[in-house]
């Protein structure tokens, strides 16, 4: 949540924006005008990566002000039918697939048709129970149609939703993860249950399996969704799964901090952007070394699949990768 009293007006928030081109003159008088309740440019050119909010070096949430006002004005340039497209989320049918007394939920959000086929199968996620649909929607994605309110209206109905299961939960989505973790604090609302990222399960079962892995031996380049910007901290268990599976991740121009948006809050708002984003994150891959692109929101995969075919690029789904190395699933050529 904004917190004046920790903004320094040091600019950082904007400066480092990689969607436009601010110097510090220019970033800090934006933001005064958003503190004092005006306009600023930033509303209407903002792609909601949610980036500023790990730029800001003292912990000011930048973000939140800019969300915040692009709702007070309808600043966000998104048609009613792509914005209506967030409510039609809640509205997917529920489904619980009941597992084991003794193993936790795996949680997939409304987001289930939009994971690759295949890419629960396995031993990873054998005996869990899965839950879907519209009540398991954690609401982080109206952020990305420059909203605030559903998220803060329904993020107390979510919490009890997941709590009612009664069992610890790994969330597949990290929206879902950075809701739990990180927004829900913005609200004052405690977590009653047990949770943990997807990355997280996935380490321990790959260092609790170890006998069972073979290493890859390739090298990679992952694709950070933008909700990471809210919980930074878990990423240090994906470098984890990399050095468990024998991947290699290495060193680019946009990834970590610097990562690129997957596009899918731009593209029909701001299509010529988004092309040109998509083609810098792909080349600067492919630059790099790497022989894939590893995805873990379900959207950005989606997302990314046409641009990386193009451009001859293997796009993996980070539970596909482990797999692989678990002999499940032969290796992408």
């Amino acid at each position: 949540m904004w917190d004046a009293s920790k903004c320094n007006l040091c600019g950082d928030c904007l400066v480092k924006c990689l969607y436009v081109d601010y110097d510090k003159d220019k970033a800090v008088a934006e933001i005064k005008a958003l503190t004092e309740g005006k306009k600023a440019e930033i509303l209407s050119r903002c792609v909601t990566c949610c980036a500023c909010r790990e730029y800001c070096p003292t912990g000011a949430d930048p973000y939140d002000l800019i969300l915040r006002a692009q709702e007070k004005f309808h600043a966000f340039p998104i048609g009613e039918k792509d914005a209506a497209g967030m409510d039609l989320a809640s509205m997917i049918p529920n489904e619980i697939v009941p597992g084991d007394p003794d193993k936790p939920v795996l949680s997939l959000c409304a987001l289930e048709r939009q994971i690759p086929e295949g890419a629960l199968e396995g031993q990873l996620f054998q005996g869990m129970t899965v839950v879907k649909g519209g009540e398991f929607f954690c609401l982080i994605g109206y952020v990305h149609i420059g909203k605030e309110a559903p998220v803060a209206r329904g993020a107390q109905k979510f919490i009890d939703r997941m709590a009612g299961l009664g069992k610890d939960i790994i969330f597949l989505h990290d929206d879902c993860y950075a809701m739990v973790h990180a927004k829900v604090r913005d609200y004052g609302i405690p977590v009653p249950f047990k949770y943990m990222h997807l990355f997280e399960y996935l380490r321990n079962y790959l260092r609790d399996h170890q006998s069972r892995v073979t290493p890859l031996g390739i090298k990679v380049a992952y694709q950070r969704p933008c909700a990471s910007r809210y919980t930074p901290g878990k990423d240090i268990f994906l470098d984890e799964i990399f050095n468990l599976i024998g991947v290699e991740r290495p060193t680019r121009k946009y990834e970590r901090e610097t990562a690129l948006c997957c596009t899918a809050p731009i593209i029909r708002v701001f299509p010529e952007l988004a092309q040109e984003v998509q083609a810098k994150n792909v080349d600067d891959a492919i630059a790099c070394g790497a022989q894939a692109m590893v995805t873990l929101c379900p959207i950005c995969d989606r997302i990314l699949r046409r641009p990386t075919a193009a451009r001859g690029l293997k796009k993996i789904y980070i539970t596909d990768l482990c797999r692989m190395a678990l002999g499940e699933k032969a290796l992408a050529g």
